[in-house]
């Protein structure tokens, strides 16, 4: 549920249903004239929430009364309860000089439109001459130490010192677009920003209650939270345990219980030598599931990871196979994607120019493949691909040859018309589907990105 006073809060009309509207927005029909000559705004609001997502952006032009009718809660509220919300795909990316561009697909027109830029940060301007290297989230504890003794020889500045703005966590509650945290040279920031759709607009938000970069964030019963990630210590980047939550109807920030990282290494040695980092996380059947893996610049290894109640406020460990098997990205990253309530992530390491999508069995608490031959190119990208969950399919989003970033839709067909039925451990076909190995992706969009890098994408539904 959405948060009353909220400029996207909705409500639902029963099926079949037919009544006058209430006028919730009073002040708007007062304030402003007639959308449509010689019609009721109640009839005109009705017209207006008919009209396409995309349209919106010029019809605010029309006039005065037209842009107030867009930006009011009245119109959207119509639209839900008409069953016209559209769901877009919004993309983070990295363009030149390390600059974030947000943008959104409507895949209903195949169009996009760019959001405007987010807000300018403390030392967002840095040397052009910054090691690529040092630039990369990966740069951990070890490697840092090393990094500083080499400079230091060489009577240069420290590399997070250089480093620009990079490593922000992004999450949707409540209607809007969060981007949280982050480095800014060498401060970990704990700001937040909020990008409201409606408004089209950003604004800043209470921060979180520690600077924090490379965090991982999922929604939890309309409540935003965020795990891990790093901050500076004195030898370098030091690993975060800490965990907090955002309430969108309080706008502020609450701490929960620090993360356990239950896995114990067998010697001093190895606990300073293998440092625990949340590689992961996903919000599924109601609780979050961390991903954790021990890194010693560059290795990664998979330790499981953890599951966090919000009811009863406790972590505990994650299942065994969960965590072993869950699929991961270039530096540990592990990547994955809800839809219609299924747990999804893809596998890279089978190919250098394909993949294969991966889905989560609860009950036999294992990773089944469920298709191959995902067209991934860009593997030696720092970010080759996304997932995303939305018009009730699994997307892959990746840059092809050409440069062109490519959102791929899953077309799933059944179980009994794929290569699974000959698995040696068939799943339940009434809980689980196939993708069809011939005409696999569907692309709905693609737009030219030259440098541009992946870094992030999220859903909203309005």
């Amino acid at each position: 549920m959405s948060c009353g006073g909220r400029t996207n809060g909705f409500y639902e009309v029963p099926s079949g249903e037919t009544r006058k509207r209430q006028r919730t927005s009073s002040s708007f029909y007062e304030d402003n004239q007639q959308i449509f000559p010689s019609l009721p705004d109640e009839i005109s609001i009705q017209i207006l929430a008919r009209v396409p997502r995309s349209c919106y952006f010029g019809a605010k032009l029309v006039s005065q009364s037209w842009k107030s009718a867009i930006l009011s809660t009245e119109l959207y509220e119509v639209r839900k309860e008409l069953g016209k919300t559209e769901e877009w795909l919004y993309i983070l990316t990295k363009v030149e000089d390390d600059k974030l561009m947000w943008c959104a697909l409507d895949p209903l027109s195949g169009k996009w439109q760019r959001l405007p830029p987010m807000p300018k940060f403390a030392g967002e301007e840095s040397s052009k001459r910054s090691l690529s290297g040092l630039r990369k989230w990966n740069m951990m504890e070890s490697s840092i130490r090393i990094a500083d003794i080499i400079k230091g020889w060489l009577g240069k500045k420290d590399a997070l010192d250089r480093m620009p703005f990079c490593g922000c966590a992004a999450g949707v509650v409540d209607g809007c677009i969060y981007v949280l945290g982050g480095f800014s040279r060498a401060t970990a920031m704990s700001c937040v920003w909020r990008y409201h759709p409606i408004l089209n607009k950003w604004i800043e938000v209470s921060p979180m209650s520690i600077g924090r970069a490379y965090c991982k964030t999922a929604v939890v019963n309309n409540k935003l939270y965020v795990v891990g990630g790093v901050t500076r210590g004195r030898g370098g980047l030091t690993p975060l345990r800490t965990a907090e939550v955002f309430d969108p109807c309080t706008g502020l920030w609450s701490e929960i219980p620090s993360m356990p990282f239950s896995q114990l290494l067998p010697t001093a040695f190895l606990a300073d030598l293998l440092k625990p980092i949340a590689t992961g996380m996903t919000s599924y059947k109601g609780k979050l599931y961390v991903a954790q893996s021990l890194y010693c610049w560059p290795f990664f290894v998979d330790v499981g990871g953890e599951v966090y109640d919000p009811e009863t406020n406790l972590w505990v460990d994650m299942p065994m196979g969960m965590g072993e098997g869950w699929p991961a990205r270039q530096a540990g990253t592990k990547l994955s994607a809800i839809v219609e309530g299924e747990l999804y992530a893809l596998d890279p390491s089978s190919s250098l120019t394909s993949a294969k999508i991966k889905s989560y069995d609860h009950e036999n608490d294992a990773w089944k493949v469920v298709s191959g031959d995902v067209p991934i190119r860009d593997f030696d990208s720092e970010s080759p691909y996304l997932l995303a969950g939305f018009l009730g399919k699994l997307h892959v989003i990746t840059k092809d040859v050409n440069h062109n970033i490519v959102v791929m839709q899953a077309e799933r067909q059944n179980r009994s018309s794929s290569i699974a039925s000959t698995s040696t451990n068939p799943l339940d076909d009434s809980l689980w589907e196939e993708i069809s190995e011939t005409n696999i992706w569907k692309v709905i969009g693609t737009r030219n990105a030259g440098s541009e890098e992946l870094l992030s994408c999220q859903i909203l539904d309005f």
